[in-house]
């Protein structure tokens, strides 16, 4: 069953995924992906969130943007992570993901890691995120 989005203090987030942060001290660079066309870039620096559309994306007919994203030609920022790529992070209320977040000692509320381990695929949607 898919966990319901709630809004927390302005802030889009699932259950068990309140608690998460972006540090301020991480630089990454994520591609969207379907097949062979990159949809788009997400950036975080700074604590600050950034999405754009590839060149590539913007020049095909066949996909439509994503409802998080409608314009085209519009660079996104926000202190938040969008909650298109929230839901990419599974909820550690799960014990397999609890068991691979104390495994590989990864911090349980820095959604940039998080979203580097097990934002590659996604069960709402068929696009791949990659690390760039």
């Amino acid at each position: 069953m898919r966990n319901i989005l709630k809004k927390i203090g302005g802030i889009w987030k699932t259950d068990g995924q309140e608690g998460f942060k972006t540090p301020k001290e991480v630089e990454k660079v994520f591609k969207l992906m379907f097949k062979d066309l990159t949809i788009g870039v997400l950036y975080v620096n700074d604590g600050i969130w950034e999405f754009q559309y590839s060149p590539e994306f913007k020049s095909q007919n066949i996909l439509k943007p994503l409802p998080d994203f409608p314009d085209l030609s519009k660079k996104y920022s926000s202190e938040e992570l969008y909650p298109f790529f929230v839901q990419r992070i599974p909820s550690d209320s799960q014990p397999k993901v609890m068991e691979v977040i104390k495994e590989e000692k990864i911090d349980q509320n820095n959604e940039v890691a998080l979203l580097e381990r097990f934002g590659k695929f996604s069960t709402n949607n068929p696009f791949k995120l990659t690390i760039n």
